[in-house]
């Protein structure tokens, strides 16, 4: 039995997702002209170590309050759409290649589960662990998160919780397990699987990558 796990941003994907769905709702007047700026904020947090993924969160799924759910459906359809050829091959190849093997896949990222779905869905993975949203009495979402993010150390313990949610089993059942990531936030997985996968990794994890003998992809 065998486990791949694939992070989403700057790893299946070249880009942050988030970025381009606020880009997206940007375009449309949905958000303030200056939502992308506070956005890239953020990923520089990331990037440093000092994020906050709760405020995070609240500024990237909190606004979507304001908005009828057949509209953020509406919108979510047409960026599926948009997003759709920039896709990277490489990547599908990688995937369609775990599927073929019989693997169990999944998409674990700290991206919200609204905005990383239509992602695992092109991708053609069944699985997708995220960052899921707090909803309110009507449905909408407050601005807070749920349960556990799906960020750094937590990655772990949601990957733990949804192969038990499959049959109480861990990530020691499986005789060979992979983590693709780029980021060295990521180190608490991707020491945790059997074969960690560096992919277009930033500096913190190339070092740590090399250190360790760990494949390192950069041209996917």
């Amino acid at each position: 039995m065998r486990l791949a796990l694939f992070d989403l941003d700057h790893t299946l994907l070249p880009f942050d997702s988030g970025q381009a769905w606020t880009r997206f709702l940007v375009a449309r007047g949905a958000l303030p002209a200056d939502a992308e700026a506070q956005y890239l904020a953020f990923c520089h947090q990331y990037v440093a170590g000092t994020l906050d993924i709760h405020a995070m969160h609240q500024a990237v799924v909190g606004p979507l309050a304001a908005f009828e759910p057949g509209q953020l459906q509406a919108w979510r359809e047409a960026f599926a759409a948009e997003i759709a050829p920039r896709l990277p091959g490489a990547m599908r190849d990688i995937v369609d290649a775990h599927h073929a093997a019989g693997d169990l896949c999944a998409i674990v990222t700290a991206t919200s589960r609204f905005v990383a779905e239509p992602f695992a869905a092109a991708f053609g993975v069944e699985h997708l662990v995220a960052t899921e949203a707090q909803l309110g009495a009507d449905g909408r979402p407050t601005g807070a998160i749920a349960g556990l993010p799906c960020f750094h150390e937590h990655k772990p313990a949601r990957i733990a919780a949804w192969l038990a949610s499959l049959g109480a089993r861990t990530l020691a059942d499986f005789g060979q397990s992979w983590f693709y990531s780029d980021s060295a936030s990521d180190l608490p997985l991707l020491q945790a699987v059997t074969h960690p996968v560096a992919v277009r990794p930033d500096a913190r994890l190339r070092a740590h990558a090399e250190a360790a003998g760990w494949p390192v992809f950069d041209t996917l």
